[in-house]
């Protein structure tokens, strides 16, 4: 465990005249507050602040940060109050520890929705003061170090939380020693088979690389010496979830990944960078579509570098970065480095420019409570690959991967994507659809009698674009869910001689709309036409029933409107509408869900209730009016089917070992259709029947068991 007068010296170290009685104050205090909670691990529980605050040390932020590092449990999982907390230390250390504290105490409907609202209350708080994102950052990062103590289950949904969200926050941040270790750690928990197989892979002929690097860093630094340069040389391995990710991106084996061991050669000035970058290409021929100048376009997280593959010594490709020493610093610590606090200032204007993305990501996020559209949108902000673009104008634009014409014109204004009907790009007409790329000058055309596409939600990347569309879609569903819904409002009330018109501005009506739960006359009439309430259920509001007909009518419900329209069945597919267990069920083909999955239900006019997984894109596409709650039965004999993908390398005896581990854990093998590849490896997609995903799970796990089985995975579609 970490000393805190070890602590004390880094901060020391890096910055003499810093106030350093804080950082004691506060580790007195977690001391006192913390005292007798022991972790997992059995260690005290103040070795895991202390931890913290070290890596923060590590990462030279200033006292008041480590301070806040080492207070950032007290308030969760003591007594203390951030009262205290503001009292003993100041507002500025409250504010931080705030902004950190998770939100476990307080009460949502899933684990989903804690998850999105405690990522939500992150990013806020991270848009106030960065210093949030670094704490929570060496918190996760140290958890990870300890999870080995938590149970299997547990392990697996923090380390799928990690490589989802904290990974590429530290990514976005530039911080990519953290990143590094968080992907690779868990990578080890949630693919241990996979990771093992790299790590021994790597760990193959290491004394041969390492002599090859030895060489290779020898050669270089002679060569820049004789060109009288300066510099350092370094040789690094790439990190084992790099490796798996390129093996499974472009369908290499193992031995195919070329850049398993890269160079970096870091130099005074940017001009020497240049002149290094001439001397490599001299010596060895580069390869032209693998060189990359973040040093004139550096990346949205400041990361400057030269970037270049060559054919190298060996006829081998090698990957050279060439950077300075400010650009190492930077490449190490991300914004890290540039976060220096004194008393009264901030972070530089220009620096805070470069990290806009974080505002813009909060503010894209605001109109989103439904925490798995939430979810799904943050991770589409946090991904970095990007490409830039360019205004008639001149002004450059920052974009995803993919991003479209219809990205571009939502990200130049609201109006101008509602209205854009075409695009040019370099000049020449493309599809709305057309992915752009980097270096690309981009033309809006635009009607202003043209409206939105719910075809544009098909192939849209950015966030914006997305929650402007959907925006639209829904204030047109309302007002055609008010027209039909005032028709048939009126209908009703004609039937009982009453004038609808003349009762909607009664006070009889305003009741109505109290009891149905709704706030306004138009969110009454705009769910009977989206078909959540019937337009008897209304009426029944304004006429009095007479004693039969309470005994022999039953109130109707959207569920008697189903029933009377749709074929009625016994329950056989194991979900429950609301405890009913006699409404037509249909599964989305999209999702395939399994009981297990969170599910959603759409109510479809007609056809019943289709169920969906909570996560399924065309699920989040639909009308938040038509959903209507479902449950998994507790008991069913039910089996379903579901996808799967494995991919392999080509052996004799694969498919027959496939087939008897899936018979083994009792799975049935609806479909199987398999594909090799011209560098023999094997793409099979299974349709299994399965009972539920913890039967899934045993399948997937066994599979991945069997020799020369790279990934095994389930397909959304």
């Amino acid at each position: 465990m970490i000393r805190i007068t070890d602590i004390l010296d880094r901060v020391a170290e890096n910055n003499p005249e810093a106030d350093l009685d804080i950082i004691d104050r506060a580790y007195i205090f977690s001391a006192r507050v913390h005292d007798g909670q022991i972790r997992l691990s059995g260690e005290p529980y103040l070795s895991h602040p202390l931890e913290v605050a070290g890596i923060l040390a590590e990462m030279n932020l200033d006292p008041v940060s480590i301070a806040s590092g080492l207070l950032h449990d007290v308030v969760e999982d003591t007594h203390a109050t951030p009262e205290e907390i503001e009292q003993t230390f100041g507002r500025e250390v409250m504010r931080i520890v705030a902004g950190v504290t998770k939100i476990s105490k307080l009460s949502f409907g899933s684990s989903l929705a804690r998850q999105a609202e405690s990522l939500r209350k992150m990013l806020l708080a991270m848009a106030d003061d960065i210093r949030v994102i670094l704490i929570k950052l060496a918190d996760r990062l140290h958890n990870m170090r300890t999870l080995s103590f938590h149970k299997e289950g547990k392990r697996r949904v923090i380390a799928r939380e990690t490589l989802d969200i904290y990974a590429p926050i530290a990514a976005r941040l530039g911080i990519y020693w953290i990143k590094n270790e968080l992907e690779n750690t868990s990578f080890m928990y949630l693919m241990p088979e996979e990771y093992t197989r790299i790590k021994t892979n790597v760990s193959k002929d290491l004394e041969e690389r390492e002599q090859y690097i030895e060489d290779v860093k020898g050669y270089l630094r002679g060569t820049m010496e004789t060109h009288k340069l300066e510099c350092q040389v370094l040789g690094r391995y790439k990190n084992f979830y790099s490796i798996y990710q390129k093996m499974i991106s472009q369908e290499l084996a193992f031995e195919d990944v070329y850049d398993i061991i890269a160079f970096r050669i870091i130099l005074e000035s940017i001009p020497q960078c240049y002149e290094a970058l001439g001397i490599v290409h001299s010596l060895w021929k580069p390869i032209d579509i693998k060189f990359k100048d973040y040093i004139a376009r550096p990346k949205p997280n400041m990361y400057q570098s030269l970037h270049t593959t060559v054919i190298g010594p060996r006829g081998e490709r090698v990957e050279i970065q060439i950077r300075t020493l400010e650009m190492d610093r930077v490449a190490k610590s991300g914004i890290a480095a540039h976060w220096r606090y004194k008393e009264g200032a901030s972070m530089d204007e220009s620096i805070g420019r470069r990290f806009a993305w974080i505002q813009n990501l909060v503010e894209n996020q605001e109109n989103f409570r439904n925490p798995d559209e939430f979810l799904e949108n943050v991770r589409i902000d946090l991904y970095p690959d990007e490409v830039y673009v360019f205004t008639p104008q001149g002004d450059v634009k920052t974009m995803p991967k993919g991003a479209t014409p219809v990205d571009f014109a939502y990200m130049i204004h609201t109006e101008v994507g509602n209205q854009c009907t075409g695009a040019k790009v370099n000049g020449r007409i493309v599809s709305l659809n057309h992915e752009l790329e980097t270096g690309d000058t981009v033309d809006i055309i635009t009607s202003k009698s043209h409206r939105p596409s719910k075809d544009w939600l098909k192939f849209v990347k950015t966030v914006k674009a997305r929650s402007r569309i959907r925006q639209w879609i829904k204030v047109q569903e309302k007002s055609r869910s008010l027209s039909l819904g005032r028709e048939m409002c009126e209908k009703a009330f004609r039937k009982h001689r009453l004038n609808f018109n003349t009762l909607m501005k009664s006070d009889q009506m305003d009741a109505a709309v109290a009891h149905f739960g709704f706030k306004t006359v138009d969110d009454l009439i705009a769910s009977v036409g989206y078909g959540k309430t019937t337009p008897l259920q209304v009426v029944r509001r304004f006429v009095p029933k007479t004693a039969e007909e309470a005994e022999d009518k039953p109130r109707e419900t959207i569920f008697d409107r189903l029933i009377g329209r749709v074929k009625k069945r016994k329950p056989s597919a194991g979900v429950l509408v609301k405890g009913l267990d006699d409404i037509l069920i249909r599964f989305g083909k999209c999702c395939q869900p399994v009981p297990g999955d969170p599910i959603v239900g759409y109510i479809t006019r007609g056809y019943g209730v289709t169920v969906h997984r909570a996560n399924c894109v065309n699920a989040l596409k639909m009308s938040p009016e038509r959903q209507i709650e479902v449950a998994w039965a507790e008991e069913t004999s039910e089996t379903y089917p579901v996808k799967i993908l494995i991919v392999s390398y080509d052996r004799v005896g694969l498919l027959a070992d496939i087939a008897t581990s899936i018979s083994k854990n009792e799975a049935n093998i609806l479909s199987l259709n398999t594909h090799t590849k011209p560098n023999k490896s094997v793409e099979s997609y299974l349709t299994l029947a399965v009972a539920g995903t913890g039967h899934l799970d045993r399948v997937v796990s066994s599979l991945r068991k069997i020799s020369m089985v790279q990934e095994v995975r389930r397909l959304n579609t």
